[in-house]
Parts: structure tokens; sequence; C-alpha cells
């Protein structure tokens, strides 16, 4: 295994040779430079080569290889050309919807969404009509390979969250994968951490990979201010509640063990006037989508979830983080504050520790490399303070991408025919049958009142408040 040169790499896009599609569609995402994973990863990518990538969350892992492997299909040829896996539907939702965006100045370009929580009929009927990139969960391409799926154009194959992939249990399906493609392709393993795991598979998949490792700079680590409240289990509920009122965060996940305890504190947090919303795996995939677009939009602004959230979900701008339990491990742990203090944001990370757990405490001091401050909880007020009112709802229209539909569409209908001002419609997201947007709640109430339905490039949609 080689391991890429540190001297220092041009860190500008147009010094790659991509193409114009490539270069336009960076230009208009902002993206000025690239990032370290970015500046040494594509180089080696954009020959051909396979590679293992190592660096943290967020740090542009998506683009660095979704550039090349679009740089690398044949828009003319409709068949499968290259495979994504993830460990989790949200990761596949998310990556899938970053190469949608990366290829939208590419005409023809067809991305498949395989996940579980859906039907797999319609995932048969498209790929049957043709698709250049699938992006999936080992479980459903798995499904689909034993059905037939017809892997022969693969040139690129790529194991995003490759560490977590593993941890999971789906070692045995990715490598009944890996066992069907073809032996000439490129092959691309991207990862937070390099276990030992990874690297036998490496040396079994791969050809001479390039290992490229970005550590975290100096002054570049997240300012996540780190605490914790020593709570004893039964008062874990009442210790949520206090933590919330005094920080009031605009926007907050809370990460919990199981899903029981997910329902759990849901209700005591409506008891107490909040509203939250749940994730975990025995929802419907319709429902994930749903809470998933208001958590993103700002329609919902606490989530509570089990450890599905805590891997590639990106939610911009996000406040804190509130351990109601401790994580088992300290991998775990540092995922989940790595959901906030992002993009030079700070963030803040709360822990209910039990004491059961001081160990693990620890343990995760030492892998985050900072003390984490044992506080004593907030003294709760005397008088019930009201959750924050949230200004925003979220609009479903029962259009999608698979309709033709565009943001500009979306924008355009609801600014003309519906008669709303800009400044009162937000994130606008597609889906393939279905649009969520986020409008200000008091305009959202009156269109619905007096519009069932919105006409959109000459066919009327269905619309709803999504609860």
């Amino acid at each position: 295994m080689t391991t890429a040169l540190t001297a220092p790499l041009e860190a500008a896009f147009d010094s790659l040779g991509l193409s114009e599609a490539s270069l336009r569609v960076v230009r208009e995402l902002g993206f000025s430079q690239m990032t370290p994973i970015q500046a040494r990863s594509l180089p080696v990518l954009l020959r051909g080569e396979d590679l293992v990538g190592q660096s943290a969350t967020g740090s542009g892992k998506t683009v660095a290889f979704t550039l090349p492997m679009l740089e690398r299909l044949d828009l003319d040829a409709r068949e499968l050309q290259a495979l994504v896996l993830c460990p989790t539907r949200e990761l596949a939702t998310q990556v899938a919807a970053a190469i949608r965006k990366l290829g939208r100045h590419r005409a023809g370009l067809r991305v498949l969404l395989l996940a579980g929580g859906m039907p797999s009929g319609p995932q048969r009927k498209a790929l049957l009509e043709g698709v250049h990139i699938v992006v999936g969960t080992p479980g459903r391409v798995q499904d689909h390979v034993d059905r037939g799926l017809e892997v022969a154009g693969v040139r690129t194959v790529v194991l995003d969250e490759a560490d977590r992939m593993l941890d999971m249990g789906f070692g045995p399906a990715v490598e009944k994968i890996l066992r069907v493609l073809p032996r000439e392709r490129q092959t691309l393993f991207f990862s937070a951490t390099f276990p030992p795991s990874i690297a036998t598979m490496s040396r079994t998949w791969q050809r001479t990979p390039t290992h490229v490792t970005v550590a975290e700079e100096a002054g570049s680590k997240p300012d996540i201010q780190q605490i914790a409240h020593m709570v004893a289990v039964a008062d874990r509920d009442s210790a949520l509640v206090a933590v919330l009122r005094q920080h009031a965060p605009a926007s907050v996940l809370v990460f919990c063990n199981f899903k029981d305890s997910v329902r759990t504190a849901v209700k005591s947090l409506e008891r107490a006037g909040f509203q939250a919303g749940e994730l975990h795996g025995d929802l419907e995939q319709r429902d994930r989508d749903r809470v998933m677009a208001k958590f993103r939009n700002g329609s919902l602004t606490l989530l509570v979830a089990t450890d599905v959230a805590a891997r590639g979900l990106d939610i911009a701008g996000l406040e804190a983080v509130i351990n109601y339990e401790f994580p088992t491990t300290p991998d775990a742990y540092v995922h989940r504050i790595g959901r906030t203090g992002r993009a030079g944001a700070p963030g803040l990370a709360i822990s209910l520790v039990a004491p059961r757990d001081t160990e693990r405490l620890q343990a995760c001091e030492a892998a985050c490399g900072a003390p984490i401050e044992r506080l004593p909880l907030p003294v709760p007020p005397k008088a019930a303070v009201a959750a924050p009112a949230v200004a925003v709802d979220t609009l479903f229209i029962g259009g999608g991408r698979k309709d033709k539909l565009r943001p500009s569409d979306i924008l355009g209908a609801l600014t003309g025919e519906a008669g709303l001002q800009a400044a009162d419609i937000g994130r606008i997201e597609i889906g393939d049958r279905f649009t969520y947007v986020a409008v200000t709640h008091q305009v959202l109430a009156k269109m619905l009142a007096i519009l069932p339905g919105l006409r959109i490039k000459g066919r009327t949609f269905r619309l709803e408040r999504v609860a």
C-alpha cells in the first residue's frame, strides 16, 4: 500500500483538468479551494487508481469521490457504471442528493437510491429502465444482486463510512457484492477510522491502493463545549428538560442508545411542552423522510434519535447535541458530538452520565484529547418556561423529481399561483415523488385554507401541512 505525498498540494479545483460541467457546479456551490482530503485524493482518483481515504466526518469526502466518478461516466450508455455503498438509509439518501447536485449539469444523468424501508418493485423498474449510478445500503443492494442486477458495466465502487459498515455487520453483504463486480474497476474506501477489518478488506479487494490520511491540523478542531452532568437513571427525563430550558438551543439532536428510550424521551419532552420528533429503525421510510425534512428546514428544532443519525447526516447550524443515554463506545461519542460545531460555528455537547458510565466518560475524554467539564445540573426555574415557538412549517407537495419538478418550478408556482412572497419560502427538498418546502407558519395556514392543490407545469399537485 502506498501513501500519498504530504508535500504542499495545489488547492484550486481548476488545476485538476476537470470537465466544464464539474467546474461550473463547483463554482456555483462556492467551493473556492479544495479541502485537504480532496486535494490529496482527487489527483489519485482522476488517474483511476484505488484509494483508502481516511479523514474526519464533514471533511469533504463525498465531493472527493463524486467528481472523479462523474468524470468517468458514459452518459450515452444507460447502464449501471458506479456503485456507492453506505451503512444507513439516511447517509445513502444524503449521498445520492449530493451526487445529483454535483452532476446537475450532466444532461441525462440518472442516480438511483436503493435502500430498505422502500418498496423494491419501483426500484427494479428503475433499474430495468437504466441508471448510471446506484447509491444504496448493503442489504438492499445485495437483494437486487440476488435478483439479477446487471453489474457488468460497473467501473467505480465506493464504500462510504466503511468502518461503520463493518461495525454494523454488513461485511458479508459487502463482500458478496464486491465478488460479482468486474475485476477491472476502481475500488475506493472512505472512512473516519482505519481498523484492522478495513485493512484486511483492502488487501483482498483493492489493487495497490494509495492510502490518504488527513489528520486534524492544529487549530482546526471544532469549537465544541463538552459538558457532563452526573444524573441518576430515574432522573434522566427531568434532567433533559432542565438542560433544554437552561441552554434553549435553536436546534438540538438528542441521542439515545435504544429505540424504546427514544419513545420515552419524546413522551417526556412533549409532557413538558416541547415539540420533539423521533428517528429510529422502526420508522417507515416515509416517516423518516418527513421528520428529517422538518429538522433540516427548521420547522422541527428538537430531534431524538438512536445512533442511526450519528453517521453521515449533515445538519447545517446544529447548535447542540445531548446524550440522553451515554454512548457505549468512545467512537460513538466522537461521532455524536461531531454533528455540532461544524463549518467554524461553536457547538455544545451535553451528556447525562449515570454513575455506572464514569469509566466510559473517562475513555471518551481520552479519545477526544480534551476534558469534559463536570457541572451540576441547572436549577429549573420556579415557573414553567414555555418551549420556544417555531415560526416555520413544512409543506408537502405530492410531486417530485420523477414528475420533472425542479426547485425553480416549485418557487415559481408558490410565488405565482399561490401568491407567496419569496421571503416566506425556505429550504426546498425534492424527492422522487414528493417535495418538502419550509414556509412561514401563518402564511402556510392561510394558503392551505384556500388552495388544496398547486398547479405546476400544467399539472395539479396535492398539498398538505406536514404534522
